[in-house]
């Protein structure tokens, strides 16, 4: 990819104003100057990005995908504080046993294990979601957090170009395969970690894999804008049935997803650190959305900043929403009405 400047809509956050509806500001570490209303059970702590809440989640069951590393661990790290058992799913199965004793020593928490999820490669995700059917009675939370970010232009496993493949294709069939077991679980929630980056990209439903020609912004923004996508989508199909789903843009965080970027673009980066997020502060709205009580009658919405906020008009286009939800089942091979 050229370097480039970084783009400045990375460094933009939504925050809801006075009027119900939201605004764009730049904002600092992790963000806004004027709190989000407090319940008696929850507060927003704007100074350091951090909402803190005493839902419990004893005898629930959580997945979290990427959890060694970023805001993955560090949803790993709160929801197991809260009681909850947590499978952290993750690539790299050394990695993931480091942070998970990382997480137990730290906190305490035992009931967390480690287990192989390769979402570039559909025979790993099935193999996935077969030991946690056979082996879970519930999955009451799943929180698709794993991503990769502005690669070089490669394939997964089945052939599909990577960000839209890891980002958006791996997280749809690991939710497909899962969904029979969370609504015997209801009520149970589905978060999907997206990003403002949507903005970036558009649905290619003729060129879905960039054969044609690849830029690794763009691409990066087709998947995360099909997260958002297939959330509203799978809201509607999911009514009445117990189990919500959200997705979110998490903030600019300090994490390795940056790994990609040109030399030019990572000094950028380290430019405007000041204005980034750590993983701490970036996890807080995956969090909100896995606990936040409020939120139980509430689905198919975006959030940042733990707070609703307005997506891109592309985001909201149930049109290309099916169209993309009718694509995606047809490159998995599966079924999902």
């Amino acid at each position: 990819m050229r370097g480039s400047a970084l783009p400045c809509s990375l460094f933009t956050h939504c925050k809801p104003d006075r009027r119900g509806g939201s605004s764009s500001r730049s904002s600092r570490g992790s963000a806004d100057s004027s709190p989000v209303r407090s319940s008696m059970h929850s507060i927003r702590n704007v100074f350091c990005g951090q909402w803190s809440s005493t839902v419990r989640l004893d005898d629930k069951t959580i997945i979290v995908t990427g959890a060694n590393t970023g805001i993955g661990k560090e949803t790993v790290r709160d929801l197991a504080k809260r009681g909850g058992r947590v499978i952290m799913a993750c690539r790299d199965l050394e990695r993931g046993e480091e942070a998970r004793r990382e997480v137990a020593e730290n906190g305490g928490h035992q009931n967390v294990v480690v287990r192989k999820l390769d979402l570039s490669d559909a025979k790993s995700i099935r193999a996935f979601a077969e030991q946690v059917i056979r082996e879970e009675k519930r999955v009451n939370i799943l929180v698709n957090n794993a991503g990769v970010m502005l690669c070089p232009y490669s394939k997964t496993a089945d052939g599909f170009e990577m960000q839209f493949g890891v980002n958006h294709l791996g997280h749809f069939l690991l939710t497909y395969l899962l969904m029979d077991l969370m609504k015997k679980s209801a009520p149970a929630r589905i978060v999907n970690v997206a990003s403002v980056a949507h903005t970036w990209g558009s649905i290619q439903l003729d060129d879905i894999n960039s054969e044609r020609g690849y830029n690794a912004r763009r691409a990066y923004g087709q998947s995360k804008l099909a997260n958002i996508l297939c959330t509203r989508s799978l809201a509607k199909r999911l009514q009445g049935t117990g189990v919500t789903v959200y997705s979110l843009h998490p903030g600019v965080v300090q994490t390795d997803l940056w790994r990609h970027l040109s030399k030019p673009m990572q000094v950028a980066v380290k430019i405007f650190s000041p204005f980034t997020k750590t993983s701490v502060q970036g996890a807080q709205t995956s969090i909100y959305c896995a606990v936040e009580p409020k939120l139980e009658k509430e689905s198919g919405d975006y959030y940042s900043d733990c707070a609703p906020a307005r997506c891109s008009r592309a985001a909201s286009d149930d049109a290309m929403a099916q169209k993309l939800w009718e694509l995606s089942c047809q490159m998995l091979g599966i079924t999902w009405d």
